[in-house]
């Protein structure tokens, strides 16, 4: 009778696989329909329309790959006020070298935008990567990014990196930030639409990789484990309009052992989270305030901005919570 009665085990294990998937479809079509049938949806298609295609016209330039520049000499002349301010505020903030990350199938193209705006807020060594679109193991393109940190931290001086990563590169980093030991040489990490509970997409896409972004994987599971030695802050941007993450909240970090500060989106597109002006200006704003390992919100989860209706009000909800 064992082997009846693990099979009939093993079917429910999957019935409620199954049922837990259709559920979280349910309510991503949900998050879809209220979405994009609102003023600001309709808004958030057409910048996401535009931008897809200035994008694919700029993929081929991001091609290339881009040689690292060191920051030389600190000048404030030839600086507008606002970059000035930066620069004369927090000389260690603005020199932090930032390293950006893009997503699968894309390359370093998507943040043309994000790195011209970061430079213009007063940040010095700002940095884009490729990795391999034949990327097959997230752990992989982990080794790889800790190579990219290397050269970065060795050409500049710098002892810790900013880590920006969009989508799976956000992924990446993370994996090479909380599980190789990243956190000593990565001070922040932003992730921008990055599935960190996995996304019902990646069942479209028959490929390893694919296969460690839905939820549930052996990746994600090992991410989910205690990290009580990881130091890095984790700025977590999300949007309830992201096409590529399903369910959307799953973009959302929750981790009882990461400092974790969140930005929610109501009208964004998973392409263009990179260009939106409100994820510009707050992870240009978090990056520039220096971060220390005895961060007072330390082991908590700080909902600083909510994003509703194209505004970035302070929020009445605004609240400090800890997972159970």
């Amino acid at each position: 009778m064992e082997p009846v009665q693990c099979g009939l085990a093993h079917l429910a294990d999957v019935a409620g696989g199954l049922r837990s998937a259709a559920a979280d479809l349910t309510r991503a079509t949900g998050y879809a329909v209220r979405t994009f049938g609102s003023l600001s949806g309709l808004r958030g298609i057409a910048v996401e329309s535009t931008w897809l295609a200035a994008h694919l016209a700029s993929y081929p330039l991001g091609l290339f790959r881009e040689p690292i520049k060191e920051n030389g000499v600190y000048r404030t002349d030839a600086l507008q006020l606002n970059q000035r301010s930066l620069v004369v505020a927090d000389v260690a903030a603005a020199g932090t070298p930032i390293l950006l990350v893009h997503g699968i199938l894309d390359n370093r193209s998507v943040f043309t935008v994000f790195r011209i705006a970061l430079r213009r807020r007063g940040f010095g060594a700002v940095h884009a990567v490729n990795y391999s679109v034949l990327t097959g193991d997230l752990r992989t393109a982990a080794q790889e990014l800790h190579g990219h940190v290397e050269r970065l931290r060795k050409q500049t001086g710098a002892e810790k990196v900013h880590i920006v990563g969009h989508s799976l590169g956000g992924m990446i980093a993370r994996y090479y930030v909380q599980l190789m030991g990243g956190s000593a040489n990565v001070d922040t990490l932003v992730t921008l639409g990055s599935p960190h509970g996995g996304t019902l997409a990646a069942y479209a896409m028959p490929t390893p990789l694919a296969r460690q972004l839905r939820p549930g994987s052996d990746v994600l599971t090992e991410l989910a484990r205690p990290a009580p030695g990881c130091t890095t802050r984790f700025l977590v941007v999300w949007s309830r309009m992201d096409q590529m993450i399903l369910p959307q909240r799953n973009a959302r970090l929750l981790h009882s052992d990461l400092h974790v500060e969140e930005l929610e989106l109501r009208d964004v597109g998973h392409l263009s989270l990179p260009i939106d002006p409100q994820t510009v200006h707050w992870v240009a704003t978090r990056l520039a305030q220096p971060h220390t390992e005895d961060h007072p919100f330390r082991h908590r989860y700080e909902y600083l901005d909510r994003v509703r209706g194209g505004a970035c009000p302070p929020s009445p909800h605004r609240r400090d919570i800890r997972t159970e």
